[in-house]
């Protein structure tokens, strides 16, 4: 299993913070945020990690995470050059990928869980995992039966069918990167991972699990300050 690590895009909602750095640069806590899917990763067992960044930050990013030797991995680096959508992560990291499965995590979100099992044990197929939010409308949100097969999986919907956001944290076999490149450019011009998803879906591939502990999205103000909260107690904890 290799790893990438989404960390591109402008971070317009956290204007003006990101005028001068990347949203992933940004500290959480104790820590620069990219730290934390890092970390994700490297907990689940993956050792090989494709770092995916805009431009304008890309030395900045080699500056701190160097080669991946004080992590004990191997980080690589490429370049978006604009926030073309998440699948176009695939596109980007073809050769990194290689004949290997590939987990993809958004360089600003922040799990409490561990995903060792779910890596370990996956084969073949998508697996993605679905948090409990208040707000899924907000989300991409999976609709599953109550033996937890996937039925739907919908960006963004005005009337949600169930109140579980798919987190960004996806896993995928080696046909990723293909069916990546089937993908149509949304309305809003992205590969949009949903699209990548529901060919997943379509095939009867598709399986979700739950995340059981915190999930924060850190791409607001808000939820910033909530996950530099969350840190901070469970640092303090550990005292």
């Amino acid at each position: 299993m290799r790893g990438i690590v989404l960390a591109g895009g402008a971070g317009t909602r956290l204007h003006p913070l990101t005028r001068v750095t990347s949203k992933q640069l940004l500290p959480v806590y104790n820590k620069p945020m990219i730290y934390y899917p890092v970390e994700t990763l490297i907990k689940s067992g993956i050792r090989e990690i494709l770092i995916i960044v805009a431009p304008d930050h890309a030395g900045d990013f080699v500056r701190l995470l160097g080669s991946g030797k004080e992590f004990g991995c191997r980080f690589s680096y490429e370049v978006q050059e604009k926030p073309n959508g998440l699948a176009e992560a695939f596109l980007i990291g073809e050769n990194f990928i290689d004949n290997e499965n590939v987990a993809l995590i958004l360089g600003d979100n922040l799990f409490e869980d561990t995903f060792v099992d779910p890596v370990r044990n996956f084969q073949s197929g998508a697996l993605v995992f679905a948090s409990k939010v208040p707000d899924p409308e907000r989300f991409g949100v999976v609709e599953f039966d109550q033996q937890n097969k996937v039925l739907s999986i919908i960006e963004k919907p005005k009337e949600p069918k169930s109140e579980y956001a798919v987190t960004g944290l996806y896993v995928y076999d080696n046909t990723v990167v293909q069916k990546a490149k089937s993908l149509q450019p949304s309305a809003r011009g992205e590969l949009e991972i949903t699209d990548l998803n529901n060919v997943y879906l379509r095939e009867g591939t598709l399986e979700v699990a739950f995340v059981e502990g915190e999930w924060l999205d850190t791409g607001t103000f808000e939820a910033l300050y909530q996950a530099t909260t969350f840190i901070r107690n469970k640092v303090h904890q550990q005292l």
